[in-house]
């Protein structure tokens, strides 16, 4: 029964995962870039509505609702300032520069909230901490419901959004080829500032769920973007949907290592990792790669 609780929760767990992988894999499906800057982005987002919440004394989701605009022109002049420069130097340049970027966001966040931890956990009440008791062992709580639910609209909203919309179809045609998108009066730049927006906003939404669930402090964007980057590896590079299974295998894996032995539970996730990466999938990413950089 403890490893039924350990699956129920490494599920939940996989919908924040997929949460944050959703933007990563949205950018690398339009632009061919991982934005290694991610998962600081997130948690920038979540002092954004850190703030909201203990200096207005907004509820968190009055504040994130206050906050997504924000973050969305952050994404947006982020890419025209920054992203559109480093995209014209080669396929390295922009891995560098989002580094470059992931350094001065941690930076600046020590020196405005400094080292200590923080959490949304105590403004979302009991949110946070309630849950249904199924039975002794198996539990399902508030927060992780709520988690997974928005993992599902975020990525079936980008789905629908990808599939039937005009800006849609505008960024699947330049994700397949930007110079010929351009040829039919597709804007190639604008295409790439609008999916950054769009990647930064559900960066925050990540973030935020995050704050609420457990602490975060100014140097956690690392250890995310490292779970982010894993969920869409085994999901498979560019797939939304596939980024929600890659985020539930991954936090499953977590959670039953966990329930095997608590020093176990981010090798499991680490192992699952290197095993898809050692496959065909992962053959298939360095293929890709070698093609996309020919």
């Amino acid at each position: 029964m403890n490893y039924a609780n350990a699956v129920l929760q490494g599920v939940f767990l996989g919908g924040l995962y997929a949460l944050f992988a959703c933007g990563l894999s949205l950018i690398f499906g339009v632009m061919r870039i991982i934005n290694l800057a991610h998962g600081d982005l997130a948690v920038l987002g979540a002092f954004l509505v850190w703030s909201l919440t203990t200096h207005l004394g907004a509820g968190p989701f009055v504040a994130l609702a206050a906050a997504l605009p924000v973050m969305l022109i952050v994404g947006y002049l982020l890419h025209r300032t920054i992203l559109a420069r480093s995209l014209r130097g080669g396929p390295l340049t922009p891995l560098l520069t989002t580094f470059g970027l992931a350094i001065v966001i941690q930076n600046a966040l020590l020196q405005v909230y400094s080292p200590d931890v923080r959490s949304l956990g105590g403004a979302a009440g009991d949110l946070a901490t309630g849950s249904w008791h199924l039975t002794e062992q198996i539990s399902i709580s508030y927060l992780g419901v709520l988690i997974l639910s928005a993992a599902v609209l975020v990525l079936g909203g980008l789905s629908v959004l990808l599939r039937r919309s005009a800006f849609g179809r505008e960024m699947r045609a330049t994700a397949q080829d930007a110079d010929t998108a351009a040829l039919v009066g597709v804007p190639a730049q604008s295409v790439y500032a609008k999916a950054t927006a769009i990647a930064v906003a559900t960066a925050t939404v990540a973030g935020v769920f995050l704050a609420m669930r457990s602490t975060f402090d100014p140097s956690s964007g690392p250890t995310q973007l490292i779970f982010a980057f894993e969920a869409v590896v085994i999901g498979g590079l560019g797939s939304l949907w596939g980024t929600l299974w890659g985020g539930m295998i991954l936090g499953v894996a977590q959670t039953i290592g966990a329930t095997i032995d608590p020093q176990y539970s981010i090798l499991a996730g680490h192992l699952v990792f290197l095993i898809v990466l050692a496959g065909p999938r992962g053959r298939s990413l360095f293929t890709h790669r070698r093609e996309a950089t020919a």
